[in-house]
């Protein structure tokens, strides 16, 4: 029988712990201090309705070793928390009854508790966050305090799917004692060093003077690819190349020479391809069709464009490309080909933007796992030069094109959480 226990700010939750699991982590707060070996720092990815985390102890000289990853996820519905040791061995389960609605803040005094109750070796020095957005200031990691908070609060507007949810986190953690130091990490900063041109929009000054520009996403995520693509292949990563990140939430990035030179997403993470319930770029002529003739407002607006398109609108069946691939209703193979004919498409905007193409990567979770859809893209890009090898692309490669393709085609598994570890050392020190 699972031990039954009351947690505060949640329902009866119903906990199942293996006593054998030495875990290796202790919570405790440096409060402003470097981070030195054998520290630990805790990475955070909250979400509207989860929240990912990551543990890396810290070595010398540069070495950061996972210890613990896991998610919060469902906090509104019917919340459970799992995680795992760098092996994938489970060493931690917790669910609450279906309907409970946990929270952000609990889960987080949950998560919190759970760590200082696991009996470690290392101690929580730093917690690093994802940020979606930096607009026009956040352009490297920074260190986390009431005036930062306050700024990244201002621009939630620009993602209000994510934003407040990256910034909660921040001010629960803060308010523990003793409180860790804590390192923003921003998904725009990756893009700031892009030309001039390809951040303005058409607009009159007055406007872009706002900060109204397109800033990109995802850029953790092609950061690491950025990082790592010289061992997979060199003259891709010193030249041109498209990496392609496609999950829930989908962009593409024109890389050269391991700088961000174009990407689809724009002021928004709603631009670019369609997503699981985003619809991408629209003509914005449809917004005003859609106040004019429907009466929408703003709010309405959010709704369909933020929840209500994309794979899901298309399908009218799920956001999920899994679920979409099992359905034989022409409703999901329409969603599946309008987002793979968008893929092409920007692919080939893409590399016209870099004056042409070395190498493409696929990452995230359809990136990563979809082995139909690699295919589909890269027999589309036969005119770009991208020979596919058949059997490399269904073991998932990492290389999954021929030997004497033009272009090179890879399968790079992303790690934003990396990343974050290393740029949270770096910023403390």
């Amino acid at each position: 029988m699972p031990d039954v226990q009351q947690y505060k700010g949640g329902a009866p939750a119903f906990a199942r712990r293996d006593p054998n699991v030495a875990q290796e982590l202790r919570w405790g707060g440096k409060n402003g201090c470097v981070v030195t070996a054998g520290d630990a720092i805790l990475v955070l990815n909250a979400g509207s309705s989860s929240l990912k985390l990551s543990v890396f102890v810290v070595g010398a000289p540069d070495r950061l070793d996972l210890t613990i990853h896991g998610i919060l996820e469902e906090l509104s519905t019917a919340p459970r928390f799992s995680a795992a040791d760098r092996a994938g061995q489970p060493v931690g389960w917790q669910e609450w009854p279906a309907g409970s609605a946990l929270g952000h803040a609990a889960a987080i005094g949950f998560l919190f508790d759970w760590l200082g109750t696991s009996g470690s070796t290392s101690q929580v020095a730093a917690v690093g966050h994802r940020v979606v957005h930096g607009g026009s200031e956040f352009v490297t990691p920074v260190r986390v305090d009431p005036t930062v908070i306050g700024k990244l609060e201002a621009l939630s507007p620009l993602a209000p799917l994510h934003q407040p949810h990256n910034i909660l986190p921040m001010r629960v953690i803060a308010a523990r004692t003793p409180a860790p130091a804590q390192v923003a990490c921003f998904d725009t900063a990756f893009h700031h060093g892009q030309a001039p041109l390809a951040q303005a929009f058409a607009l009159p000054p007055e406007i872009t003077r706002r900060g109204v520009r397109r800033y990109g996403f995802h850029g953790l995520s092609y950061e690491h690819i950025a990082t790592v693509l010289p061992q997979f292949d060199p003259r891709g990563a010193a030249g041109r190349a498209v990496v392609l990140h496609l999950g829930n939430g989908a962009s593409m990035c024109a890389i050269r020479n391991g700088e961000s030179v174009a990407t689809t997403m724009g002021f928004t993470a709603m631009d670019g391809l369609p997503m699981g319930t985003r619809s991408g770029s629209l003509d914005p002529g449809i917004l005003l069709y859609l106040m004019d003739e429907l009466g929408m407002d703003a709010r309405a607006l959010e709704a369909l464009l933020y929840h209500q398109s994309g794979l899901l609108g298309v399908s009218g069946i799920s956001s999920d490309m899994r679920t979409l691939k099992a359905s034989r209703d022409p409703r999901a193979r329409a969603a599946i080909d309008l987002f793979i004919y968008r893929i092409s498409r920007e692919l080939g905007s893409l590399a016209s933007a870099l004056g042409g193409l070395d190498a493409i990567v696929f990452t995230a979770g359809i990136g990563e796992n979809d082995v139909s859809l690699r295919e589909r893209v890269c027999r589309d890009a036969a005119w770009l030069g991208v020979e596919l090898d058949a059997d490399a692309n269904q073991r998932g490669g990492p290389r999954i094109s021929s030997a004497g393709s033009r272009v090179s085609a890879w399968v790079i598994p992303t790690n934003e959480e990396l990343i974050i570890a290393r740029h949270t050392r770096a910023a403390l020190g």
